[in-house]
């Protein structure tokens, strides 16, 4: 467990539902503000974008993103947010009640963001293993959520192990990284994993397929953070888009989450909440014709009814059969044991 501000984060606690905002937004900070009023007004903890200082993020590149149809260099000049309008945005997420979260690509991303006094620090699974930049955020002292895709236990480990060191708590996040994702490429098995191999970890899914489903499945196996793209319109234009979720979505996402948290562990025994249901529900054992004293109880004359309510139970009828009665006893009698010989 660790906190977020005044969140706390683990399995003790509704899981976290983190509202992707990433680039949707396309560079332009007005739909970003729209959509920290719908995820707001959806029910969602947290949202979250994305900080790209482009030049000390990447080189000048051609290289085509397989969700997008131009270079990610252009693409991230292009929709890249000023640190004043990051600033605005996380204001106003949190005028709303909203935990503000952003995931930096470089060292001047993550000081950007602390300089803006964030809570903790989102790493996406395209940095799992750059365990310098991993450093840099830990150094700072807040806790991580870690995205995993691209990634085995393996090439996690050390990232983890920086993060540990550093004393920070962090989540890991299950992820395919693939837009979108087959459910059969989902792999919810990896949680199960990743609790093996990290159990001081707090665990989670960021999700790509098209639906809130993996998600609400990940809360039964554990997850404790949620993440999915958010949209206010699916409509607009961006390579996110189709794998996000609209508002409508992600309110059913949350109360789901809650439910499903509420509904997971404990163990099979018997509530004492269940006894007015056993009162009526159970079978006990009872005679089906008149029996004199003396006479044996066999399967002619005793057998198993409702209500619940008397002593013998029907888990307990072959060890009536072949007893003697004790009295009299009229047809529909409810057996006590002393009504045995």
């Amino acid at each position: 467990m660790f906190q977020l501000g005044d969140r706390a984060v683990g399995t003790d606690h509704p899981p976290l539902v983190i509202a992707e905002i990433g680039i949707n937004h396309e560079g332009d900070p007005e739909k970003a503000h729209r959509m920290v009023d719908d995820a707001a007004d959806a029910g969602v903890d947290c949202v979250k974008i994305q900080t790209h200082v482009v030049d000390d993020e990447m080189i000048p590149n051609d290289v085509v993103p397989g969700n997008a149809d131009e270079p990610i260099w252009d693409m991230m000049n292009r929709v890249a947010l000023s640190a004043d309008d990051e600033r605005a945005i996380k204001q106003h997420a949190e005028d709303r009640g909203l935990l503000f979260l952003s995931t930096p690509f470089s060292r001047a991303a993550a000081d950007r963001l602390e300089s803006l006094g964030v809570f903790g620090y989102k790493i996406g699974s395209g940095e799992c293993n750059n365990y310098p930049l991993i450093r840099h955020i830990a150094s700072k002292g807040k806790p991580v959520i870690l995205s995993t895709g691209m990634n085995d236990i393996a090439s996690i480990a050390p990232a983890v192990d920086i993060l540990r060191a550093a004393g920070v708590g962090f989540a890991l996040l299950h992820c395919t990284s693939l837009y979108p994702t087959p459910p059969e490429q989902v792999r919810l098995g990896a949680l199960a994993e990743l609790r093996a191999a990290f159990p001081d970890a707090v665990l989670g899914l960021s999700d790509h397929t098209t639906s809130i489903y993996p998600c609400l499945g990940a809360v039964a196996l554990g997850a404790s953070v949620l993440e999915r793209h958010f949209t206010s319109d699916p409509t607009w234009p961006g390579p996110d888009i189709p794998v996000s979720s609209k508002p409508e979505e992600f309110a059913r996402l949350v109360e789901g989450a809650k439910l499903i948290h509420a509904a997971r562990g404990g163990g099979k025994q018997i509530l004492p909440e269940e006894q007015p249901t056993i009162d009526f529900a159970y079978a006990c054992v009872v005679t089906t014709a008149p029996v004199a004293e003396g006479e044996a109880l066999t399967t002619d004359n005793v057998w198993v009814k409702r209500p619940g309510t008397g002593e013998i139970k029907a888990k307990d009828y072959d060890d009536v059969l072949g007893r003697k009665a004790t009295r009299a006893l009229p047809a529909n009698t409810q057996l006590g044991w002393a009504d045995l010989a």
